[in-house]
């Protein structure tokens, strides 16, 4: 089948491009692949075509807008050029304006009439990403219902599509994110202490590590940030993993005004969040909404205990005082849970994580594949 792939960013750190660069990996010696994307780390050049759309990728916003009028005039470029027919189109949420699938990660309409007050977001960055939900949630309906079928990540997901959008009942298919076991276990050679102490931490201290890209208000920095601070314990320590130049700027500001600058480290975009990851103690996403964090699952897979909100797709595998602690998205709650595993013998930490490794095994990347095959075959 001659497929084409519409997304904005098909790149590791990204975290639907990375569900979609597995998929290609998997999948390419069976179907043709075009991918029409801003960015894309070809897995495969000589069996995956790239057809780059030239649009800048911030403002969000801006892309929205900008990929929706130039996306299509490169596709039917292309195809006058080339000759090229597909069997099926493929993009994310709303983001195109035709296609066959939609490949959801986020319900922007709900998002807006649930839960953007409590997110926090303030100034010109929290109007900016205030309009780019209105502008997908504007689409989405539209989108949603000329599609054929719609692909998402989480249980969860689907239910809320359903709620917002009866019309999408019987064309959502649950394809659970994929992460790479063995790729997330710590090999031999992983020297943690040393890695924990070139980042300014002890073996005593209690290492919390935070990951994601940005929208730091949503994903729970404050609510953290919050806690650490009425616990008031110096050994707590946090590394924020992630975030734009601009953005960790902002934020670091926000921390030395809290006096909490010996405790949290930023360490920006990083290419590899392993290490991070491998040098922690537990893992802390009190996130406002997410369908499916891909980090919940790789912070599982590397042995790490959670502390995360009753998200939708974590909620599938996390056991309550088992794999870490389930919170509500409340800064006291979420200070009693890491004081709570701050005081845990080490042995018990590493028990937790081992079974979080565990509950997640189920989600590896060759299940990943398989469904996303039996999806194509409908």
């Amino acid at each position: 089948m001659r497929i084409a792939v519409f997304d904005y960013k098909v790149v590791p750190t990204n975290p639907i491009g990375s569900c979609h660069l597995r998929m290609l990996q998997g999948l390419c010696q069976e179907h043709e692949f075009t991918v029409f994307a801003v960015e894309f780390e070809n897995p495969c050049p000589e069996r995956i075509r790239f057809v780059r759309v030239p649009v800048p990728t911030r403002p969000l916003a801006f892309l929205f807008v900008a990929y929706h009028l130039v996306a299509p005039l490169v596709y039917l470029l292309y195809r006058l050029r080339t000759g090229a027919r597909f069997d099926l189109v493929q993009m994310v949420e709303s983001n195109l304006s035709f296609g066959d699938v939609s490949y959801a990660h986020f319900c922007h309409r709900a998002y807006l009439q649930r839960h953007w007050k409590e997110a926090g977001a303030k100034g010109l960055r929290g109007w900016i990403r205030w309009l780019d939900h209105w502008l997908h949630a504007l689409v989405e309906p539209w989108v949603f219902r000329r599609v054929r079928r719609i692909v998402v990540p989480s249980q969860g997901l689907k239910r809320e599509l359903e709620e917002m959008y009866p019309f999408t009942r019987g064309k959502i298919h649950v394809i659970s994110n994929p992460v790479d076991l063995e790729r997330m276990t710590p090999p031999p050679d992983f020297d943690r202490e040393a890695f924990r102490r070139e980042r300014g931490c002890s073996p005593e201290d209690v290492v919390l590590v935070f990951v994601a890209l940005g929208h730091f208000e949503r994903k729970g920095l404050p609510l953290i940030l919050e806690a650490l601070k009425e616990l008031g314990d110096a050994r707590i320590k946090l590394w924020v993993v992630g975030g734009e130049p601009d953005l960790v700027r902002s934020w670091a500001s926000r921390v030395r005004e809290m006096g909490l600058e010996k405790q949290v480290s930023f360490f920006g975009m990083q290419q590899d969040v392993r290490p991070f990851l491998w040098g922690a103690d537990t893992f802390v996403f009190p996130s406002l909404y997410e369908v499916f964090p891909l980090v919940s699952l790789e912070a599982a897979a590397a042995g790490l205990p959670l502390i995360v909100t009753p998200l939708y797709g974590v909620e599938e595998f996390m056991r309550d005082g088992e794999t870490g602690f389930v919170v509500p998205r409340d800064s006291d709650k979420l200070q009693e849970a890491i004081a709570k595993l701050a005081t845990l013998e080490v042995e018990k930490r590493v028990t937790m994580g081992k079974m979080a490794r565990e509950a997640v095994r189920g989600y590896g990347i060759k299940s990943f594949v398989e469904n996303w095959r039996r999806f194509y075959g409908f």
